[in-house]
């Protein structure tokens, strides 16, 4: 069973991920583009602009995404874990820019006006990167078994909102 959580910059995929993963028992796939930026010592801004210039860099991303799936149940909680791992349970989770932004100051330790154009920036590379290379508009929210707007719900409802999810739609296929 593949779970994917999907959303733009700081919707929470990691957040319900980890709740979904501990609920259910199965192992977090979460590999991140910060990761890679970090590793290569620059900045997640820069990484996303050296992707731009170099689809490889995505694609060598989403192959290591696809080897971490075949190896079995897992939550995924990547921008396009709903389009590359053909989940049986898809989730997309939504927030407005200054919810999202919030949530990345708290996260990554910046001021909230930093924080949106952050966001925003971020959101961008993403949407125009994801269309060239692959075609992909990760705003159509139609692939997806569900959407939550996290604007409406707390924290805890979102988690158990997408585990209720879950289990419709696992049910369904017994």
């Amino acid at each position: 069973m593949i779970i994917a959580i999907a959303g733009l910059t700081g919707s929470g995929k990691n957040t319900v991920g980890e709740f979904l993963a501990k609920e259910l028992g199965v192992r977090m796939v979460c590999p991140t583009m910060k990761d890679l930026a970090k590793k290569e010592g620059v900045s997640l801004i820069e990484f996303q602009k050296m992707a731009q210039k170099d689809p490889n860099i995505d694609l060598k991303f989403d192959l290591l995404l696809k080897e971490e799936c075949a190896k079995g149940d897992a939550v995924v909680t990547t921008w396009l874990g709903a389009w590359i791992t053909k989940p049986d349970v898809a989730i997309f989770l939504n927030a407005s820019d200054n919810t999202r932004a919030a949530r990345i100051v708290g996260r990554d330790k910046m001021s909230l006006a930093i924080a949106l154009k952050h966001v925003q920036e971020r959101d961008s590379q993403n949407i125009k990167r994801y269309k060239k290379l692959y075609s992909i508009d990760i705003t159509d929210t139609s692939i997806f078994d569900v959407v939550i707007n996290s604007d409406k719900f707390t924290q805890a409802q979102v988690n158990e909102l997408a585990l209720a999810c879950v289990k419709i739609k696992l049910n369904k296929k017994s």
